[in-house]
């Protein structure tokens, strides 16, 4: 994959009979996180919303989805059947994209997120 300094660039860069893929993953989440800010981070598209959401990648075989350790604990019983590590699920590209769960995974993200910046403001006026 050629370094992209876009989401544009970078989903263009990606071979075309694995686009459409990632092209829904990527509708998913900001269809589920609307506010979020979309950026290139660590070479692959990233969303932000009071702090990181989720990180998204294409690569030879699968589609990454980071959305951070707590997250693939939370969600392990959705998860079984799926190459999983700490912080990464795979999803092959020659799998159904799993919709409802990734909608699912990207709205605990917001809201442990909100939950954290609720935190950090409560403790600033302390």
């Amino acid at each position: 994959m050629i370094k992209a300094s876009t989401v544009e660039a970078y989903i263009n860069n990606i071979p075309e009979e694995k686009r459409e893929g990632f092209v829904l993953l990527r509708e998913i989440i900001m269809k589920n996180a609307p506010a979020a800010m979309e950026c290139i981070s660590y070479g692959m598209p990233a969303y932000k919303l009071n702090g990181m959401l989720i990180y998204i990648a294409c690569h030879e075989k699968h589609y990454g989805i980071y959305p951070m350790a707590a997250t693939i604990v939370q969600f392990a019983d959705e998860l079984k059947g799926f190459t999983t590590s700490k912080g990464t699920i795979q999803i092959p590209h020659s799998a159904e994209m799993p919709e409802k769960l990734i909608a699912k995974i990207v709205k605990f993200r917001v809201s442990e997120n909100a939950k954290k910046a609720a935190l950090k403001k409560v403790a600033k006026t302390k």
